[in-house]
């Protein structure tokens, strides 16, 4: 009987062993062995925590990004990581010896062009929503970019050359801690073992590359090895660095990747990963991963191969003489492109389809010309939407790349009040801008022209004539004033970057099919970081709403488009130009409706400058307040004008107006009587679009 026992007892011991045998193999390839080890040959059905653009394909094939445009993506193992010893339960504890691998590639619409790239990183948390979609490669925001208090620590694979990050180039690997200005970079490559050379790899190549990361806990060691993917790991690193990360790394931490895409059609993805602590991460078996989506056209036949050069032989004189008939079609369309112009390709525009939209820019388009150009409106074929073209006229190249860069940029402005930019289009000697048209022109129409009959009294020809004959009752105007505040707001303190726009008028406030104001027309707007000094050495404007310190010296700042608003704000109440023929002076002397609507305040008759076609129809304390806020906007030394948070508190009521304030106007524009203006008439412009182009922004 014991026999009998002993001989049942074996097999099963055999099976129990060999079932927790396979069974630790399986948890261990879906990614947990022990918990802090693990091993990813795919991510199907490993429970890997994904949010944004990210996503597990069917294949197993981690995707971080699909291309979509300025958006990220994020992916984390599903539970965070014990990187601090266990046996010192203290702050501030050592950090435990880690080691992570992955096999990764990026594929661009062009081999070394690329959005961004994407980083491996530790971090305390799995939320990530506050980082930026279209910098900071998904890690971070322009608000926490370099705190100490973010504990996150991060190895970038960047394909992008950032200034302001101090980045080497557009192809390099970095060490990050908190931030993503490296404390130690180098240009993507390899050390080949053989003889210590040195070879590049193409970060955006869309080929496969495995990555290590290394830590040693006792001699605070970080270590980066790069290589194309399947070559054994090179035994000198690509980067190395002493940084001690046990204030940087939380005891509890997850690990995980991030991307963004920019303004660039790119992919991210991620074909296994292994992390082990206290231990090297587990070897990767490549020939286990997932394949990367091909690209271009499927393989062809070799009967296909054998018969194409032969009819490409038979047709080639055909399609000779058909190109020979299309160049003279093409001349018509013809376009100033340059290599620098791929990275902004989303945002160019046809000649031909802007051609076509608007029918080869016929007069009857015309929506109305400009300083700078002639606007006309357009419908695109292919999604039916309404556009304004605006042509505009440009000689030298000098200058360029950083205008059609800033107008790309500009193109990701988005508040309700500010006219969207859909793009751009350049031909030699003309630069294209396409806005989204407003279907009710421009205020100034509505502020200056409805009282001007058509000669001979005959019937106005044009669309906005004929809207422009109606007044705008003050419901309206005061909508639209706080509609053109709250704009500017948005573009000199809500935007990523400082807006200034440059050239603040009524002509360049649209009205849109609800009659809400819409801030237009950035064709002399400037960007620059927030925090830093704008270097301006080129006046641009209309006269009238030029502050006295740009036309002296040139300085451009988000305080002269608070003068003029200050003005605008006059326009708009008054009915009047800013620099105005006054009834009794002599016809070659104007005068400033600043100094005009100043000199009422001071007799006690401000409500007498209200704009006299509204009829006494009229809130007189919006009016007023209006006034007195534009005198203030428009006062003569910068340090005396508001911000445009401030302006909207006074206009939304949620702060007092400063009355006061307008004791120092009194002061800074001594006289009883309205200044006469020595300035050109209200239509002439300092600058063209060619002299700003030449390196006034």
């Amino acid at each position: 009987m014991a026999s009998i026992k002993h001989r049942l007892v074996i097999p099963l011991a055999n099976t129990v062993l060999l079932f927790l045998t396979l069974n630790h193999k399986y948890s261990f390839a879906a990614g947990a062995a022990d918990g802090q080890t693990f091993i990813y040959s795919g991510f199907s059905g490993t429970g890997i925590i994904v949010d944004g653009l990210a996503s597990v394909e069917p294949n197993g094939l981690l995707q971080l990004t699909n291309g979509t445009v300025q958006l990220k993506g994020h992916a984390f193992h599903p539970t965070p990581l014990q990187f601090h010893k266990p046996t010192t339960g203290i702050a501030n504890a050592s950090v435990s010896s880690f080691s992570a691998s992955f096999v990764f590639a990026i594929r661009s619409i062009a081999p070394a062009v690329s959005a961004h790239g994407l980083t491996f990183f530790v971090s305390p948390t799995n939320n990530l929503t506050s980082a930026f979609s279209n910098q900071f490669l998904g890690l971070f925001s322009k608000k926490n970019n370099g705190n100490a208090t973010n504990h996150i620590f991060a190895v970038e694979l960047d394909t992008v050359q950032s200034n302001d990050m101090l980045d080497m180039n557009d192809n390099h690997v970095g060490i990050d801690v908190n931030g993503l200005i490296s404390i130690k970079a180098a240009a993507a490559g390899y050390y080949d073992d053989r003889n210590g050379s040195f070879s590049n790899l193409t970060l955006s190549s869309f080929n496969a590359m495995q990555a290590w990361v290394d830590y040693n806990g006792k001699s605070k060691l970080i270590t980066v090895t790069l290589a194309p993917v399947g070559m054994a790991r090179p035994r000198k690193p690509l980067l190395k660095t002493t940084y001690d990360l046990s204030k940087v790394i939380e005891d509890k931490s997850y690990v995980g990747f991030s991307s963004s895409t920019g303004i660039l059609d790119s992919h991210h993805y991620v074909l296994g990963w292994s992390f082990g602590m206290d231990q090297p991460a587990p070897v990767i078996d490549v020939s286990k991963l997932p394949k990367l989506p091909r690209l271009g056209p499927e393989p062809q036949s070799k009967l296909l191969v054998i018969v194409l050069p032969i009819a490409s032989g038979v047709f080639v004189f055909a399609a000779v003489a058909t190109a020979v008939l299309l160049r003279r079609r093409q001349l018509q369309y013809a376009e100033l492109r340059e290599d620098w112009e791929v990275e902004f390709g989303p945002h160019r525009f046809s000649y031909k389809d802007l051609f076509k939209a608007t029918e080869g820019f016929k007069d009857k388009h015309l929506l109305g010309i400009g300083g700078f150009g002639r606007v006309y409106k357009g419908v695109l074929k292919k999604s039916k939407s309404p556009v304004a073209v605006k042509k505009v006229s440009h000689e030298s190249r000098q200058g360029m790349r950083e205008f059609i860069a800033e107008v790309v940029s500009m193109g990701r402005l988005r508040h309700k009040n500010v006219v969207q930019l859909l793009g751009y289009c350049r031909r030699k000697g003309e630069l294209l801008l396409v806005y989204d048209h407003m279907p009710n022109g421009s205020l100034d129409k509505y502020l200056h022209y409805n009282n001007s009959p058509a000669p001979n009294g005959s019937r106005p020809i044009s669309g906005t004539n004929r809207m422009a004959s109606l007044t705008l009752d003050w419901v309206q105007r005061f909508r639209i004033i706080k509609g053109v505040a709250s704009g500017l707001l948005y573009l000199h303190e809500d935007w990523e970057q400082v807006v200034i726009h440059r050239d603040i008028k009524a002509s360049n406030v649209l009205l849109d099919a609800e009659m809400n104001g819409r801030l237009g027309d950035f064709g002399l707007a400037r960007l620059y970081d927030h925090g830093t000094d704008p270097q301006t050495t080129h006046v641009v404007g209309t006269m009238g709403y030029i502050a006295p310190e740009l036309a002296r010296m040139g300085r451009a700042s988000t305080l002269t488009d608070v003068f003029a608003f200050g003005v605008f704000l006059l326009e708009v109440t008054c009915g009047r130009r800013p620099i105005e023929q006054k009834e009794g002076v002599d016809q070659d002397s104007p005068i400033l409706l600043v100094d005009w609507v100043l000199q009422h305040w001071r007799d006690g008759s401000l409500a007498n400058m209200v704009d006299q076609r509204l009829m006494g129809g009229y809130d007189v304390d919006e009016a007023c307040l209006s006034l007195k806020l534009g005198l203030l906007c428009s006062h003569q030394l910068p340090c005396g004008r508001p911000s445009m948070r401030q302006v909207m508190q006074y206009l939304d009521g949620n702060a007092p107006f400063p009355e006061g304030t307008l004791e120092q106007i009194m002061v800074n524009r001594p006289g009883s009587e309205p200044s006469v203006a020595s300035s050109p008439p209200p239509s002439t412009s300092f600058g063209t679009i060619s002299v700003d182009l030449s390196g006034g922004r």
